[in-house]
């Protein structure tokens, strides 16, 4: 287990007999985007090749920004829905190429990460003392919220890996419950990671009219998420659809809601605006907690 040493007491020096003591390191929740598709590994690159550099250099910053080195990394992507939250309790879940039209060396990446299932039975424990019920999944592969943004950050692929679904519905007070039902896994040195997009209209992309929206949408998340009272972030992001721009920013919002589970996870912290930039002229965050 990662851990971090603190002497006895608090007394300096420490004789030898009061012995050490090790205490799990906390690690944070953190809301990320994941690009598109497998944007940051594409053969020949996109059209725009500087499109992806500044989000691929935050992913790859990731390790630095965490206390230390985690025992797993619980993830809610985007691109998992099931009627109720479901854990990947594979051992060694595969890759699933869930994208289409893209140049064939993607289509071929690897990233062997281990699984985790005793942190999947762990996550249905804690969601089931939380009145939530759960599923599990033995055969599901990771999908491309998960080892794209992943590969990047974590390319050693040693880190285990437990994925997370959405709940179907796609109720955001649901998925605030769920993060608070999970924080006190940061506690035992599992970071939770949200994978998704803070601007996800895919037919706005490039359309100038959507870049004022998405600016406006993403200062209000900004707003909320770290310089707005806490006691009412909860209850505002609840109500995200109200925002200025919010629904051209998320006609549909799947890649909104891993947000809500890492929020959730750090209710009554302050969040921390790790990283911004555009794509196709349109504003994306990068939000972290703890």
């Amino acid at each position: 287990m990662g851990t971090k040493v603190i002497v006895h007491g608090g007394c300096f020096p420490c004789p030898p007999w009061h012995g050490l003591k090790e205490i799990p390191l906390k690690q944070p929740s953190i809301y990320l985007p994941h690009g598109g598709g497998p944007c940051f590994f594409m053969d020949p690159p996109s059209d725009e090749p500087d499109r992806w550099v500044a989000m691929e250099a935050y992913l790859r910053s990731l390790p630095d920004r965490l206390p230390g080195r985690p025992d797993a990394l619980l993830v809610i992507s985007a691109h998992w829905e099931k009627s109720r939250p479901t854990v990947l309790s594979s051992a060694r879940p595969g890759l699933l190429f869930d994208y289409y039209g893209f140049p064939a060396n993607t289509y071929h990446l690897t990233w062997p990460a281990p699984g985790a299932p005793a942190l999947a039975s762990r996550v249905r424990a804690l969601l089931a003392s939380a009145g939530i019920e759960s599923d599990e999944d033995a055969s599901r592969d990771y999908d491309h919220g998960v080892f794209i943004p992943l590969k990047v950050a974590f390319p050693d692929a040693d880190i285990p890996v437990l994925q997370l679904s959405l709940q179907a519905g796609l109720d955001p007070a649901r998925h605030i419950a769920i993060g608070r039902a999970i924080k006190s896994l940061r506690d035992e040195n599992v970071a939770i990671l949200g994978s998704g997009l803070s601007f996800h209209n895919l037919r706005a992309f490039g359309d100038p009219r959507a870049i004022a929206p998405a600016v406006d949408f993403d200062r209000w998340l900004t707003e909320v998420l770290c310089d707005g009272p806490i006691g009412e972030r909860e209850l505002e992001l609840a109500q995200w659809s109200q925002a200025p721009g919010a629904r051209i920013c998320h006609p549909r919002e799947e890649h909104l809601l891993p947000l809500m589970v890492a929020a959730g996870a750090a209710s009554g912290e302050p969040g921390h605006h790790a990283f911004q930039g555009t794509i196709w002229g349109m504003a994306v965050s990068a939000y972290h907690f703890g």
